[in-house]
């Protein structure tokens, strides 16, 4: 015969056996609460020693003990303290320096920043733009170093205006360095940097690693050199929109600093310490 009183009356947990066990709810900011005992509802606002304090729909704010006894959707619960947050370390740009918390951009500086072309204005955006708008920095792009002479004399750098210029191809004997050293000679050179790469298009100052090829194709003389790198990799290049199509192929391979050679990215932040100096 059954014993529906079970065997032991005295066993352990006897009073709980038929008790639901309320649901356990973390008193989060802004969650709305109803207190069961006088109906007062309102929104988390805080939780500190041991107290939940609500705030209702008229300002009003209560301070009440957590624990049981509170509606979240009209089911009993328990508050219980939020867990605690867990600090975030500082967030890094794609240049590797420590983001600045809620930076905003910087009203421009009068120094700037030249580069060649379209693709190398890109690239320094792409890496170093974060830290060049909290700085105030601009860049512009020359279309070709034979032009700087010619924007120095429209506009000349000054002790308060100064110029970092990053050319491509800066090797001893090239046309861009016999450019590069009759400007320093001239009278704009007191207040001018121009530092350069070996590459030939700052195509290269992208690692092979990052486009996942052993290394950049060689070029023969007499080839576009862009037309021949498509080419070389197996890319369509008809005509300028495939060209295109090729840079932002490079352009989006770069995630951080880490995906270009280091010859590139220190001319670059030597020209931002020198126009931020």
């Amino acid at each position: 015969m059954d014993d529906r009183y079970g065997t032991d009356v005295l066993a352990a947990g006897w009073k709980k056996q038929f008790q639901r066990e309320l649901p356990r709810v973390p008193a989060e900011s802004d969650l709305v609460v109803e207190v069961a005992d006088d109906g007062f509802c309102g929104a988390v606002t805080g939780v500190r020693s041991g107290t939940v304090e609500l705030e209702d729909r008229h300002g009003r704010r209560r301070l009440f003990p957590l624990g049981a006894g509170f509606l979240v959707d009209g089911e009993d619960v328990v508050l219980v303290p939020p867990a605690p947050t867990v600090p975030k370390a500082p967030a890094r740009t794609a240049s590797g320096s420590f983001a600045a918390p809620d930076a905003r951009a910087r009203v421009a500086r009068a120094s700037r920043i030249f580069v060649e072309g379209r693709h190398d204005a890109e690239l320094v955006e792409k890496v170093w733009g974060d830290d060049l708008r909290v700085e105030g920095v601009v860049v512009e792009y020359l279309q070709g170093v034979d032009l700087l002479e010619a924007a120095l004399e429209a506009e000349p750098p000054t002790a308060e205006r100064r110029y970092g210029v990053l050319v491509d191809h800066l090797v001893p004997g090239s046309k861009e360095s016999r450019i590069a050293e009759a400007i320093l000679r001239g009278p704009h050179g007191a207040h001018l940097k121009i530092v350069g790469h070996p590459y030939i298009d700052v195509w290269q100052c992208v690692t092979p690693r990052a486009l996942g090829i052993a290394a950049w194709p060689e070029v023969p003389r007499g080839i576009e050199f862009k037309v021949g790198v498509c080419r070389a990799l197996g890319w369509h290049a008809r005509d300028q929109a495939d060209i295109a199509r090729a840079w932002q192929r490079i352009l989006g391979a770069v995630k951080t600093y880490r995906d270009l050679e280091p010859s590139f990215l220190g001319r670059v932040e030597e020209l931002i310490d020198y126009v931020t100096a």
